[in-house]
């Protein structure tokens, strides 16, 4: 049986974000047997770009039932289940989240559309939901509202194991123990994999270092290295690994940088092989013939600074468009609206002119310095705390001139002394990509941050 799931939340982060509605339909392999739909009150504000994203405001959630109203029906419907969904890990890390905020563990198997269409039906241009949907013909109505998305992703599955001849799913729910492995990569080893944040190494039977990778769950993220049978390089690498080890690093954040720093330190075989940046876009501000500051969004090089970075186009574009709303920008001197004359917003009121030369270029600009103020660090020196490797201790990230010193980690009774705090700093060579992982970290994540 499956309970194929899909949710809206309030944005990405499992951590400071919440659920805004659940669709969960059960399946038996056949037909849809129970279904359950509703709005969930996230008890904090649903920012002005996911509403454009999906449609759910405010008001909607008002009435609507919490998350704590729902989950016994919710542990009732998916117990013996298997969790399905497109990007399981999104929705089901979300729905853990929820309900270790209650106190309770929720743990079921899961099964990943997306993995498994990757190998069922392989070649694809996308398996996105919406152009996988496309490219085999299942209609989807109702896009980003969860029961649209998970009907949806309830006609794929069965699309998928119908066309599963060679048991794909079976293999994927009961992995065991990688066929093919090193001799010396045993289950002993494998047990030993800590389900918690850091950096892995593998290393081939020469004892070099083949490869370089971090993750918020170390054992998982490996699994699924010696698992992946998509790539004809991932198979190469998996079966070059003779030895793993790891450094734990107690966050997400620390694991981030410290793995930038080992790959550039390094240069790992298989690092260089891919395309390692995750910031393949950003923001660019530029003059243009009439004065007026201009912003885009367009692929990051390795000459242009931009401003910020996103991990897709998509999302630099949905905060682009809160950020003009919020700013008073001109959607068309933004990149957002190609037109040769006004954009859009000038006619509704919402712009100022800057597009048709009504408003001139010094308050116009005056608007987006001030916005562009807002990637610079809010203090030149400080520290971010988060969590540490043990239970009683603290990771640090110090920057120091707008520049980045390094991390260090301090027993959680010494939080609030600057010089102990500094003192643990270990130095780190600063760049580019360090700043902009630092960035999008704060962007995403609740830390305590310390002016020094």
């Amino acid at each position: 049986m499956f309970a194929i799931i899909d949710i809206e939340t309030t944005g990405g982060s499992p951590k400071n974000e919440k659920i805004t509605e659940i669709a969960i339909f059960i399946h038996d392999g056949l037909t849809i047997v129970n279904e359950f739909v509703t709005l969930v009150n996230p008890e904090i504000n649903i920012p002005y770009f996911i509403t454009g994203l999906t449609g759910i405001t405010n008001e909607m959630v008002a009435d609507a039932p919490r998350f704590y109203e729902i989950a016994k029906k919710i542990v009732e419907m998916t117990e013996g289940q298997i969790f399905v969904a497109h990007n399981v890990n999104f929705d089901y890390s979300f729905i853990r989240q929820e309900f270790k905020n209650l106190g309770y563990d929720y743990n079921r198997k899961t099964l990943d559309t997306v993995r498994l269409a990757r190998q069922v039906i392989p070649g694809l241009p996308s398996y996105s939901l919406g152009k996988l949907c496309t490219s085999i013909g299942i209609p989807l109505n109702n896009r980003h509202r969860a029961s649209g998305d998970a009907m949806a992703t309830v006609k794929l599955l069965e699309v998928l194991l119908n066309r599963d001849h060679k048991n794909i799913a079976a293999k994927i729910l009961k992995p065991g123990h990688p066929e093919g492995l090193n001799e010396n990569i045993t289950k002993s080893i494998l047990n030993k994999l800590p389900e918690e944040p850091g950096v892995y190494y593998f290393w081939d039977d020469k004892h070099d270092l083949i490869y370089i990778g971090k993750s918020k769950d170390i054992r998982t993220r490996i699994f699924q290295h010696l698992h992946n049978q998509t790539t004809r390089k991932a198979m190469e690498m998996r079966d070059r690994i003779a030895e793993i080890t790891w450094e734990l690093t107690g966050n997400e954040l620390i694991a981030l940088l410290l793995e930038s720093d080992e790959i550039k330190k390094h240069k790992p075989i298989y690092n260089r092989q891919q395309r390692r940046s995750i910031f393949n876009f950003g923001l660019f501000a530029t003059e243009d013939k009439n004065g007026y500051i201009n912003l885009a969004i367009s692929n990051t090089n390795d000459t242009d600074a931009p401003l910020t970075t996103f991990t897709s186009k998509r999302e630099g574009k949905e905060l682009l468009s809160e950020w003009i709303e919020n700013y008073q920008l001109c959607h068309k001197l933004s990149g957002l609206y190609d037109t040769g004359g006004a954009c859009f917003h000038r006619g509704i009121g919402e712009c100022l002119g800057a597009c048709t030369g009504e408003e001139g270029p010094e308050s116009y600009n005056e608007r987006v310095r001030k916005f562009i103020k807002r990637f610079e660090y809010e203090h030149q020196d400080f520290l971010i705390l988060d969590k540490g490797k043990a239970k009683d201790e603290i990771g640090i990230v110090c920057i120091e001139k707008g520049q980045y010193r390094g991390f260090g980690y301090v027993d959680a009774e010494h939080e609030n002394n600057i010089e102990i705090l500094r003192d643990a700093i270990r130095k780190y060579p600063d760049n580019r990509d360090i700043h902009a992982l630092i960035r999008l970290y704060l962007r995403k994540n609740k830390v305590k941050v310390l002016p020094l």
